[in-house]
């Protein structure tokens, strides 16, 4: 059972899509990345093709060294495929310049880390407006107040990064990624530095931003406590795509982990 949305205030309620196909927000198409040469090559990725779709959140799966982060960090356009392509939208990251996958990931990507990521001399409300201000742009007010009254952070605005606690700097990554209506928000482990309650409390606010705003999620983790509050999990083994599963509980997530041996290629 999915957690419900966390807005009592009635903010943030823009409907999520509806209809019985959705569009794609991204798309990895025989994804394959290699390290090394010879007899050190090593396949963090080996043929993988999967896609996205918009309005969903979408957990990656699979054990140490399956190659999840790696399949994410091509996904955001943050390292380059050996081969294979991967698509935004309708972009090819593929070919782009860097100034332009720099814009890219500027303007089209949310980012959410398990280092939280955040510019310790700068205030909460610096860190959210960060990315637009960089990119010249000025944030849209009512939006802006809508997901800082969401994620509770109206009083913790004027705060630097070392005065929050880890939950309350998690949730200023959240409200930076939030900020400028990205295309899709990429999470890698984004609870992995927090206590359970913290950890909650993010993924709810991850959960509500897809429920409510129609925005498009996709984290790795290895929580399937966090796994549990997506739509869809995919999981990898050996670089490879081995099982999907959809409405997923911790329990049932717990229970695929524990059998991957039996799916790996």
């Amino acid at each position: 059972m999915k957690p419900s949305g966390i807005s009592p205030s009635g903010t943030l309620q823009s409907p999520a899509p509806s209809g019985q196909e959705r569009e794609v927000a991204a798309r990895a198409h025989g994804l394959t990345k290699v390290y090394g040469m010879g007899e050190t090559k090593v396949y963090a990725l080996n043929d993988v093709s999967v896609s996205f779709a918009s309005g969903e959140f979408t957990a990656i799966m699979g054990p140490s060294g399956s190659g999840k982060s790696t399949l994410m960090h091509c996904l955001a356009g943050l390292d380059s495929p050996t081969s294979g392509s991967v698509t935004l939208g309708t972009t090819e990251l593929a070919g782009l310049s860097d100034r332009k996958m720099t814009q890219l990931r500027r303007d089209r990507i949310g980012f959410v880390f398990q280092a939280f990521n955040l510019v310790p001399t700068l205030t909460a409300l610096e860190n959210i407006t960060l990315p637009m201000d960089v990119a010249g742009r000025k944030p849209d007010e009512p939006w802006l107040r809508s997901v800082i009254d969401t994620l509770g952070l109206r009083d913790r605005l004027r705060h630097c990064p070392a005065e929050l606690s880890g939950g309350q700097q998690q949730r200023v990554a959240c409200a930076r990624a939030l900020a400028s209506r990205p295309e899709i928000i990429f999470g890698d482990e984004p609870t992995g530095n927090l206590d359970s309650r913290s950890s909650g409390e993010v993924l709810s606010i991850l959960r509500n931003s897809v429920t409510h705003l129609g925005q498009t999620v996709v984290i790795v983790t290895h929580d399937p406590r966090a796994a549990g509050y997506a739509d869809r999990v995919v999981f990898l083994a050996d670089g490879q795509i081995v099982d999907e599963l959809r409405d997923p509980t911790a329990d049932r997530v717990l229970d695929r982990m524990k059998n991957l041996e039996e799916f790996q290629p």
